[in-house]
């Protein structure tokens, strides 16, 4: 049966193509089980008058009402929703990668286990140089989580074993990562408050996906998913409702697409 829903994209180039709009109704026009894996980098759900340190000094959290909580229902309905919508798409030997803090992950991760995902590793992402907690009453947040499932627990997922070892100087890669934040040169065309690095992506691409995969972001933000996706030889699909992110996105896609071309 034909898929009745459509969107018109937001922007696409040679390998990749972006959506504007709310993640549940983009997804609702994207096939059934065509994607072999997607990375999530969903809102925290933070901005709600939190702060944090930037510089030394004491800074706002906020980062819009994309970022607001609705509470714990509210939150973790939201959550199962995004997830479901996003298994529909995956292949059945498909994956999901899911980034996140103490703040939601624990949400997301009862979520994908009651929609059936089979989750295969939790990953420490280590930021050797996190800021400071500057009210000294918890210890330093100096890592993220990485979740990542496959679609079901029949799914025959890929993994990358000898590529990792061998990047790991000939010795099993384990789950403790460390990554420094995105770089100046990532950043130069435009900054999203919460951009991952083209290092861990890249990783992550590298280890699950083989060339020619398909690879959705449902929270795509400025676009380093795609970056990595493109650049490995990877087809890429970023969602965001964000018009000013997905600029950025469009911006360093399109660099990368020529970069590619001039060297091929």
């Amino acid at each position: 049966m034909a898929n009745k829903y459509t969107i018109e994209p937001y922007h696409q180039g040679e390998g990749y193509v972006l959506y504007l709009g709310d993640v549940l109704e983009v997804l609702r026009a994207i096939p059934a089980e065509s994607v072999d894996m997607a990375f999530a980098d969903p809102p925290y759900l933070l901005s709600n008058g939190g702060v944090t340190c930037k510089s030394g000094k004491f800074a706002a959290v906020n980062k819009g009402d994309w970022d607001e909580s609705n509470g714990f229902e509210q939150d973790y309905r939201w959550h199962r929703s995004w997830l479901k919508a996003v298994r529909r798409v995956l292949k059945p030997n498909g994956t999901l990668w899911v980034s996140g803090t103490s703040h939601n992950i624990y949400l997301i991760g009862h979520a994908m286990q009651s929609l059936e995902y089979k989750i295969l590793n939790d990953i420490a992402w280590l930021k050797p140089n996190a800021p400071p907690n500057l009210s000294c009453r918890y210890f330093t947040h100096s890592h993220e989580t990485l979740l990542w499932a496959a679609r079901s627990r029949a799914s025959k997922h890929t993994f990358n074993y000898e590529l990792m070892k061998a990047e790991n100087a000939g010795r099993q890669m384990r789950s403790y990562w460390s990554f420094t934040p995105p770089k100046a040169a990532e950043k130069l065309q435009g900054k999203h408050p919460t951009q991952k690095p083209v290092a861990l992506l890249e990783r992550i691409v590298l280890a699950t996906t083989l060339p020619g995969d398909h690879i959705l972001d449902p929270f795509a933000g400025s676009g380093t998913t795609g970056v990595a996706a493109v650049s490995q030889s990877r087809a890429f699909i970023g969602v965001d409702e964000c018009p000013s992110y997905l600029d950025i996105a469009s911006r360093r896609l399109d660099h990368v697409q020529c970069t590619l071309s001039i060297e091929n």
